[in-house]
């Protein structure tokens, strides 16, 4: 579990732009063994970002301060790597992609390493990923899961074009979406493309793997 005190320490220390303290954190939760790596990516990372999306929204911090957060958030995930990738594998690839025009990727690139947390195969397509690219991808990595992330509320035409492509390309493949973009609607997304479900968390997301194993 990761305390109040030390969270705010992260938080502050994020926002002040302190790359080499944001690392001593983090290094400091790694090395403790109650601190499972999920706890690490949900209760510091993620709700990390979330405050800093909230204070850029509000006015409260430039976009300069927001983009330094999320860099050197983005540089924090490899530290988790070595014990993400002790996880036994389970022979099932996932993609995750954030849709085209959408360049906030730190979340699609956490998801893969939750996939890969969970024994899976994430491969993170990137960012701004034109469907065209997409749909080469799916054909070289074969994947059993598709997960698309879009982060703000503009670009969900992009998404509903992507999964009109896709669908019609590989109508029997595995997709999620998922991201901040739905806070503001299209979470009945499945009503509108049946078999596509909408993933709100990590929470709901690991839930969905252990169904889709079995």
């Amino acid at each position: 579990m990761i305390s109040e005190a030390l969270y705010q320490a992260y938080l502050g220390a994020l926002l002040r732009g302190e790359r080499s303290r944001c690392v001593d954190l983090t290094k400091r939760l790694l090395e403790d063994d109650d601190v499972a790596v999920r706890d690490l990516y949900l209760d510091l990372f993620q709700r990390a970002l979330y405050e800093v999306g909230h204070l850029w929204e509000t006015n409260r911090i430039s976009v300069a301060t927001e983009h330094t957060a999320t860099a050197i958030t983005e540089g924090l995930l490899t530290l988790a790597y070595p014990k993400i990738f002790m996880s036994e594998r389970k022979g099932k690839r996932a993609l995750v992609s954030c849709m085209v025009n959408e360049y906030h990727q730190v979340g699609g690139k956490m998801v893969a390493d939750i996939f890969e947390l969970n024994g899976w195969d994430g491969y993170f397509a990137g960012g701004n990923t034109p469907v065209s690219d997409l749909l080469l991808e799916i054909e070289e990595k074969e994947p059993d899961i598709l997960a698309l992330s879009v982060s703000v509320y503009f670009n969900m035409g992009a998404l509903y074009g992507a999964l009109e492509r896709i669908m019609k390309d590989h109508p029997e493949l595995k997709i999620i979406v998922g991201g901040q973009a739905f806070q503001w609607g299209g979470s009945d997304i499945g009503q509108r493309y049946p078999g596509v479900d909408y993933v709100p968390s990590i929470h709901h997301l690991e839930t969905l793997l252990k169904e889709y194993e079995h």
